[in-house]
C-alpha cells in the first residue's frame, strides 16, 4: 500500500476530485495548507502599500492506496491539476506499512 500527497492549487480541488473518483479512488483526505516553492510568494497592493506574501495558500490531498493504483491515480492527479503554470504543486508517494480501521478492526487492504 501506499501513501499519495498531492499539493495542489486550491481552485483545482473540485476537479481533482471528481477525476479520482472516476479512477476508483474510494476516499481521501483534504486539508488547506500554506507553503512556497520556487514560486517564493508574490507582491499584492493593499490600500496603496506593497507587501510580501510568503506563503501561499494551497491544498494538500492524502490518498492511501494499494499499490495497483499509484500509477493511474498519479497520472490522474497530474492531469487534472496542471494549469502549465509555476506553483501547480508536487505530488509524494511514501509507502504504508499498516492501515487499521477503527470501527470494524479490519486492517491493510480490507480497510483501505
Amino acid at each position: 500500500m501506499k501513501k499519495i500527497e498531492a499539493i495542489i492549487k486550491p481552485f483545482k480541488l473540485d476537479e481533482v476530485r471528481e477525476a479520482l473518483s472516476e479512477v476508483g479512488v474510494t476516499g481521501l483526505t483534504v486539508t488547506e495548507v500554506k507553503g512556497f516553492g520556487r514560486q517564493k510568494g508574490h507582491t499584492e497592493l493593499y490600500r496603496g502599500a506593497e507587501y510580501v506574501v510568503d506563503f501561499l495558500p494551497k491544498i494538500k490531498i492524502e490518498i492511501v492506496i494499494t499499490s495497483d493504483l499509484v500509477e493511474r491515480t498519479i497520472e490522474t492527479i497530474i492531469k487534472s491539476a496542471r494549469t502549465g503554470k509555476i506553483g501547480d504543486g508536487k505530488i509524494f508517494v511514501l509507502p504504508v506499512e499498516q492501515v487499521v480501521r477503527i470501527r470494524t478492526g479490519e486492517t491493510d487492504e480490507a480497510a483501505v
